[in-house]
């Protein structure tokens, strides 16, 4: 499993219409977020509204990693929009019609619900030029994500705008699970909303001062809960940095509770990370939550960890499907 963004997000490409809030031309590598021209969702000023670029450069290069995840057997989760804007996310969108309230004018204000029902359509509806298969039938997708972090506020117009876009997916697309996104830091706030299918949440102790065990009571708790609400829980994104002399003993307690509680369904670790251009790994870890296919003692730790859910995941399978060979 993948998770994957739609994005970037920029404002008018010749910018003089509507500027871009962060650096899209820079020469960082990929990893450390330089595009090197790529944008998927810009601001048209000829038709003075949003739009999606079907370039080679544009929606093209998403339409290449679904061709190359269906070659691998590999399922992605794609989140239609970044909250932050890191690569423009819906604070680029916001920043089109001129505001600076980074949690609840884009998803308060109509011309951004418009925007965002726009985006989700499109991409719903697009049929991958490579295979010619439309994205809303594409088995390659796992499930469509609603944001990466959404922090919307208030918590009331969170719930609404969660509820609205979810059942929004759904009336287009009926093959897919959808997601929030959400972080739920907090608590698993959206997982009763109907149209969500699972809750996810992402957990950095240091972020937050959870000591390892906090964290670790945490994934029993979320657990717990989605156990009673009757729907999945994915710890989708954690980090620990690699200068924490216990590094590879945290991962392997909180994968550990993962694998052993029947509640839970699963983690993705941020992030794993391949050589770049130049044959090397990223330099810039400055969060040095990096994780590399190198052979190396955190390596082996998460990849013990995701072989144990493999094969709880197939004798889970074996139990519903009645013995029979799935």
């Amino acid at each position: 499993m993948v998770r994957t963004f739609v994005q970037p997000v920029i404002g008018s490409p010749d910018g003089k219409t509507k500027e871009t809030i962060w650096e899209w031309r820079n020469n960082a590598s990929s990893s450390d977020m330089g595009v090197h021209g790529t944008y998927l969702i810009y601001w048209d000023s000829s038709r003075n509204a949003m739009a999606l670029n079907d370039g080679p450069d544009g929606m093209q290069k998403l339409d290449f990693v679904l061709a190359e995840a269906r070659k691998r057997n590999l399922k992605l989760i794609i989140a239609f929009l970044d909250f932050w804007d890191y690569a423009g996310g819906s604070q680029q969108m916001r920043a089109w019609y001129g505001s600076k309230d980074k949690n609840t004018f884009f998803f308060q204000d109509e011309r951004t619900k418009r925007d965002y029902k726009t985006l989700v359509s499109s991409i719903l509806l697009r049929v991958n030029t490579l295979n010619g298969i439309a994205y809303k039938d594409d088995t390659t997708i796992f499930a469509w994500e609603l944001m990466n972090e959404p922090n919307i506020e208030p918590k009331s117009l969170s719930s609404s705008w969660i509820s609205e876009m979810s059942a929004y997916v759904k009336s287009i697309d009926t093959n897919h699970l959808v997601t929030s996104g959400h972080g739920n830091v907090e608590s698993l706030a959206d997982i009763d909303i109907p149209s969500i299918d699972f809750a996810t949440w992402h957990g950095y102790p240091l972020f937050y001062k959870w000591t390892v065990d906090d964290m670790d009571n945490r994934i029993v708790s979320y657990c717990r809960a989605a156990a009673k609400a009757a729907k999945p829980v994915l710890l989708e994104e954690f980090g620990y940095a690699r200068s924490n002399a216990d590094q590879f003993a945290a991962y392997r307690q909180w994968i550990g509770t993962i694998h052993r509680d029947p509640s839970c369904a699963g983690w993705l670790v941020w992030r794993l990370v391949s050589p770049q251009d130049d044959l090397r790994y990223p330099k810039d870890d400055h969060e040095q939550f990096d994780v590399h296919n190198d052979g190396g003692g955190l390596w082996n730790v998460l990849r013990e960890g995701a072989l144990q859910m493999s094969q709880k995941a197939a004798a889970l399978e074996k139990i519903n499907s009645g013995g029979r060979k799935p």
